[in-house]
């Protein structure tokens, strides 16, 4: 693996490192591994989501969906529409509310495709903790609503208001939420926390985890010996929040993920965590801190009864690829290229193929979705009546 930084950068991860390593040293010498991956992602102007980087894209660290293609969020539109139309019918503002937005590219893609459908949302919210992101949403969305004309406006918030009425989206939000890692050592599970000496971080084993804060899967299975995987507090309370604070509507995410049996699998001996830099995926999650983006797949299924603590009506779990088919991608493709022109087609094509296939994106990742108070929105309608939630329930 060539990385070649520049002295900028290395001195860029060297003081976040530093501050990291006096962190460690003022808690004892450990800290766990949730403390550490918030520090190296989100600390103020040092982590990596908090500090000016080119982090999507080609020539980023990482390429998500709407990068590929606005066939992404034009496919999304015909899942969140009815709802929209729901709340017009109801007399209330068609709103959508964004968790970290990237680089606007899947607001744009929902944006346009409304408006090519003649539809006028009302309100685009956005939550994003990136700065320079959320400089670069502000830029794309300003540009294409002068192109549009568009009325809607687009407003970036801090948090979520309570009793939300409208569509939440989050697309590789979960994932990048801090976790904690543990190990199973002598028949029991730790905390895996960090120390650092001799100038480096380092893995080290902390107390017995509460055996109340274990899934069931980890609680019954038969592991080997230093086995290491992942707990999720942080993202499971996330979702309670959410759902809480969705008074009306519909939320839907989309990330890398399993469900519980396929998370917590005895064969998956070094669980998911993984750490990225310019598209390179790196194993060791203490590589350049604040360089790196840090994530971990997704276990959907305390994902799933999270939100059911907080009464949502429905929740639904289906692949990226059955999502997109079932709502409409093939058929949207064609009423915006022509298959007969090869030039214009072709990277229509090659977009396609790595949303839906099983080797690309199509399987790996997941649609995840739950609804409030849907029937009075859509009287009659169930979660999975909408478009894209109409296959297999995988929970």
């Amino acid at each position: 693996m060539d990385i070649t930084l520049t002295s900028l950068e290395m001195e860029h991860s060297k003081l976040l490192g530093s501050k990291i390593a006096t962190e460690i040293a003022s808690q004892g010498g450990w800290i766990a591994f949730s403390h550490y991956m918030e520090m190296a992602l989100y600390e103020p102007g040092m982590g990596y989501y908090s500090a000016g980087a080119h982090k999507l894209g080609a020539g980023g660290d990482f390429t998500t969906a709407p990068e590929l293609s606005p066939l992404f969020g034009a496919a999304i539109v015909s899942t969140i529409l009815p709802v929209l139309e729901g709340l017009k019918a109801q007399g209330l503002p068609a709103k959508i509310l964004e968790f970290g937005a990237g680089t606007g590219k899947l607001a744009e893609s929902i944006l346009t495709r409304l408006n090519d459908l003649g539809f006028q949302l009302d309100g685009y919210d956005i939550i994003e903790i990136s700065p320079d992101l959320t400089q670069r949403q502000q830029e794309r969305l300003h540009k294409l609503a002068a192109e549009l004309e568009l009325s809607t406006k687009c407003s970036w918030l801090s948090s979520l208001t309570e009793n939300f009425k409208g569509v939440i989206l989050a697309n590789e939000v979960i994932d990048a939420i801090p976790c904690d890692a543990i190990i199973y050592q002598n028949g029991f599970w730790y905390w895996c926390g960090v120390s650092f000496a001799e100038d480096k971080f380092f893995w080290k084993t902390g107390k017995p985890v509460e055996q109340a804060l274990l899934p069931e899967s980890l609680l019954s299975g038969n592991f080997s010996e230093g086995y290491v995987t992942e707990l999720h507090p942080q993202a499971n309370a996330w979702i309670r929040q959410i759902a809480k604070q969705l008074d009306a509507g519909l939320f839907l995410t989309f990330d890398y993920g399993f469900p519980e049996s396929e998370y917590y699998h005895p064969q998956r001996i070094e669980g998911t965590l993984m750490a990225h830099h310019r598209h390179h995926a790196i194993q060791d999650p203490f590589y350049l801190p604040g360089l790196c983006d840090l994530t971990t797949h997704v276990e959907w299924a305390q994902i799933a009864r999270s939100a059911l603590a907080e009464n949502v009506d429905d929740v639904y779990l289906t692949n990226q690829a059955a999502f997109l088919l079932d709502a409409g991608i093939g058929d949207i493709a064609l009423e915006i290229g022509d298959p007969s022109n090869p030039e214009t087609f072709l990277p229509i094509s090659n977009s396609l193929q790595k949303l839906l296939s099983e080797a690309e994106m199509g399987e790996l990742f997941k649609a995840f979705a739950f609804s409030k108070k849907l029937d009075d929105l859509l009287p009659g309608y169930v979660l999975e009546d909408l478009p894209g939630l109409r296959g297999r329930n995988r929970l």
